[in-house]
């Protein structure tokens, strides 16, 4: 809860600043060098030396996100499969943790446009450093949600034959999604008190030069002192042994390597790290696309923004809550929801795309990013419950931080491509809406192959004989407890291994 709380840190606020801090550095193409980017006649676009020539501030603020990425992708693919063995996980988390830290704590200094190149190198560090925090803190969900009271209790009346598999399969699934959309729904609430303790800072101190930096320091100071407990009493959940001969620096590309040769076992677990590779791509390339044109449009206020995410952080929290009760009433399964919420996804950068042809639409009024704000937290904040829900149901027993690993890839780490392809076109347009008909195709094309070639069913099944034939230790003692049910005939809805 205290990681995603603070999200308003390092992804909203820090880019915030770093994109105010390159744009008082730099000058307007259409007028040339020593102009102001900020100036009542300005043309809209802003450029600054790089490499030897310009770019443009929007490009190079997403090419910040796309080495973030890039960086995630190394940690997770690297050493995000060693966090399954001894108490690696726990002291990887606590680094990574406390270098974001660090990186927030620095931003105190950041003051005058000549240190906008710092300005990204910290928001790059605390970028990276925060999107491994989340996915690290996700890979306890599934070992968390197997051993609440209620799913030990399941698995007990199904091995004393007091409930069918198929029962079993829909209330442990309606488990983890609980345990999910809660652990949501307070990391929401937790954004929200955040937000509303920024403004005791942003309100009085309002005239202040340094009032960014300070909410910055208050936020991260927020998240230590609430955070800190956790690595304190978190009660110690050591995988097993690292194998003889191997290293956790190593084991995890042999593993992911490993892995991946055996998509054929989990056709629809890759299936769904793919495309949701690429749907995470499109829709975190979108948000970064839309706060670029939100901070200029609102002149990078910090105030304007925390407002904006006061209302997200609320219709986050209500819809969370929401769409859990919808499900739970009606017995909706997690991809249907899903489903639901992959259609507010395509409609953004659809929206974001009619402002290439019209002013009346299409992120160019302030009402609009009230309206985008409250719409993300309607759909947003149940899209990462029920897309963390997916990974869970499609991940093999006693294999968790190695498939979320891959899972963080895909969501936090897999912005590789959209950021690079669309500081190219803005780069050479000088139009920051060019980027959206990419987006949307994006977006639409990865969740129609999540709609009609993800079959959790079959997907969960895989997984659990997958973790049988290369894990049976203790560590998948949830697997073997399915192993008589899993053996039975389809017919009559019963579970068979293919």
């Amino acid at each position: 809860m205290d990681a995603s709380s603070n999200g308003v840190g390092p992804l909203g606020y820090s880019q915030t600043l770093f994109q105010s801090l390159a744009f008082s550095a730099g000058w307007d193409p259409v007028k040339g060098p020593g102009s102001s980017c900020l100036a009542d006649d300005a043309s809209g676009q802003c450029v600054l030396p790089w490499a030897g020539g310009t770019k443009q501030v929007s490009s190079i603020v997403l090419i910040a996100n796309g080495l973030s990425f890039m960086f995630m992708t190394l940690i997770f693919t690297t050493v995000g499969s060693a966090a399954d063995y001894g108490s690696f996980g726990r002291w990887l988390l606590l680094v990574v943790t406390l270098i974001c830290w660090a990186a927030q704590f620095a931003s105190v200094a950041l003051v005058g446009p000549e240190r906008w190149p710092v300005a990204m190198a910290l928001f790059m560090l605390g970028f990276i450093t925060y999107g491994a925090t989340l996915v690290f803190y996700a890979a306890l969900f599934p070992r968390l949600a197997r051993n609440t009271p209620h799913s030990r209790e399941l698995r007990r009346k199904l091995e004393n034959g007091e409930i069918t598999p198929e029962k079993f399969e829909t209330e442990e699934s309606l488990e983890k999604n609980r345990i999910s959309n809660i652990s949501t729904a307070h990391s929401n609430i937790g954004y929200l008190f955040v937000l509303l303790l920024d403004l005791s800072i942003l309100l009085p101190l309002m005239g202040n030069p340094r009032v960014n930096n300070y909410t910055i320091v208050l936020t991260n100071a927020y998240w230590v002192i609430t955070g800190i407990w956790w690595f304190i009493f978190q009660q110690p959940r050591p995988g097993p042994p690292l194998p003889k001969g191997e290293h956790y620096f190593t084991i995890g590309w042999k593993q992911i390597w490993s892995a991946c040769r055996q998509y054929k076992q989990l056709p629809y677990t890759f299936v769904y790290l793919f495309s949701f590779f690429l749907l995470a791509d499109g829709l975190n390339t979108t948000g970064t696309l839309v706060s670029i044109i939100q901070n200029e449009k609102v002149h990078f206020s910090f105030l304007t923004n925390t407002y904006y995410g006061i209302a997200q952080a609320v219709t986050s929290t209500l819809s969370t809550y929401g769409f859990w009760l919808i499900q739970k009433h009606f017995k909706i399964n997690t991809k249907a929801m899903f489903v639901v919420t992959n259609i507010a996804t395509v409609l953004i950068p659809l929206w974001g795309m009619l402002g290439l042809w019209t002013t009346k639409i299409g992120f160019h009024h302030t009402w609009e990013f009230w309206l985008y704000n409250v719409f993300f937290g309607i759909f947003q904040a149940p899209y990462y419950s029920f897309s963390q829900t997916m990974m869970a149901e499609l991940t093999p027993p006693g294999f968790d931080n190695m498939f979320f690993g891959l899972f963080g890839l895909s969501n936090r780490a897999s912005s590789m491509i959209g950021p690079n392809v669309i500081q190219a076109i803005i780069d050479d347009t000088g139009n920051n809406w060019m980027g959206f008909p990419f987006l949307f195709a994006l977006c639409a094309a990865a969740s129609l192959v999540i709609w009609f070639g993800v079959d959790v069913q079959k997907g969960r099944r895989d997984a659990v004989a997958f973790a049988l034939a290369r894990r049976p230790t203790a560590s998948s003692i949830e697997a073997r407890k399915h192993e008589n049910d899993l053996d039975r005939e389809s017919e009559g809805g019963h579970l068979k291994v293919a």
